[in-house]
């Protein structure tokens, strides 16, 4: 209760709060039509804001020109993880305040922030306008804000981007169908100035806890700490998969005997050569050598109640 009155009070000698929100058509079929209704409905009349619909990549650059031109306070992103992840990168270290109504199949940085997955609440959260500043992380420059890694993950990632199918159900069927034949590989890690060796199914840096889907590979990450969890999952029968699959739905995945965790703010890591990334599930071949950083209170968002701030 003390957090939520100081946030109150604090707000009220802030400027008028001017939203704009960016959807994206393919979220969702019926997402535009509800959210102008939604919006109608639970917002206060005293918040102006603004609805766009942005049509391609080079409409998406004109939307951010007009958030960065017209003086708006907050960026409401409206679709899955990729929409979310290109409004928040064009906000990094400005006044700007993220905030998310998920329509996607993972929705990862919007459950890190405890923000409703059904658009109602959701709304309602952005209208009472809570927030707090959290970090970012960068692999190779690009900027991420629950996960990235390389390995397995990566491999399903970049599978995925390619896949005709989308949501859940096909991220699983390419899993249990890859799972079988991915190998380890080996991975030299640089970090807190100590260098190790390990042979890994994959390697996940954590800003946040989670992948998505509430599926926790780092249960004791903080997006406010100014630091990684570095997640080492070692080589395994794939038998034992399930196992560990339900250890990461249950928040207990740093108690696994097949997962290795370490934190910094800053991890280098060399493989044989150049390779599949992931950052937030999005997919690109970077080069051998992968730099993560983190980028410590980088972004102001609107948050739920069941986030903890720190």
């Amino acid at each position: 209760m003390q957090n939520t009155e100081s946030i109150t009070k604090s707000s009220a000698s802030e400027m008028p709060r001017k939203l704009l929100f960016i959807v994206n058509p393919n979220a969702g079929k019926k997402i535009s039509g509800r959210l102008i209704g939604t919006i109608k409905k639970e917002f206060p009349q005293n918040i102006y804001y603004q609805i766009v619909i942005w049509k391609d990549r080079d409409h998406f650059k004109e939307v951010l020109d007009i958030l960065h031109s017209q003086d708006y306070t907050d960026a409401i992103a409206v679709g899955g993880d990729g929409t979310v992840n290109a409004v928040a990168k064009s906000i990094i270290g400005t006044n700007i305040t993220l905030g998310i109504v998920p329509a996607g199949s993972g929705n990862g940085l919007a459950r890190s922030l405890g923000l409703s997955m059904q658009v109602e609440e959701a709304i309602k959260q952005i209208a009472t306008g809570k927030k707090t500043k959290i970090d970012h992380g960068t692999v190779n420059g690009i900027p991420f804000f629950c996960t990235s890694g390389i390995g397995f993950d990566a491999h399903i990632g970049n599978l995925f981007a390619t896949s005709v199918k989308r949501g859940l159900q096909s991220y699983v069927k390419i899993t249990l169908r890859e799972i079988f034949k991915y190998k380890a590989k080996d991975y030299t890690l640089t970090f807190n100035g100590q260098t190790i060796k390990r042979k890994a199914f994959l390697i996940t840096v954590a800003n946040a806890g989670q992948y998505g889907n509430d599926f926790y590979i780092a249960p004791q990450a903080s997006m406010q700490d100014g630091l990684f969890h570095i997640v080492v999952v070692k080589p395994f029968n794939a038998f034992v998969a399930p196992g560990l699959l339900g250890k990461l739905l249950k928040r207990k995945a740093h108690l696994s005997k097949y997962i290795e965790t370490f934190s910094s703010d800053k991890i280098t890591i060399t493989r044989d050569g150049k390779d599949t990334i992931h950052f937030d599930g999005e997919p690109e071949v970077e080069s051998k050598e992968v730099v993560f950083e983190n980028k410590h209170n980088s972004l102001n968002a609107i948050i739920g109640d069941e986030f903890k701030v720190s």
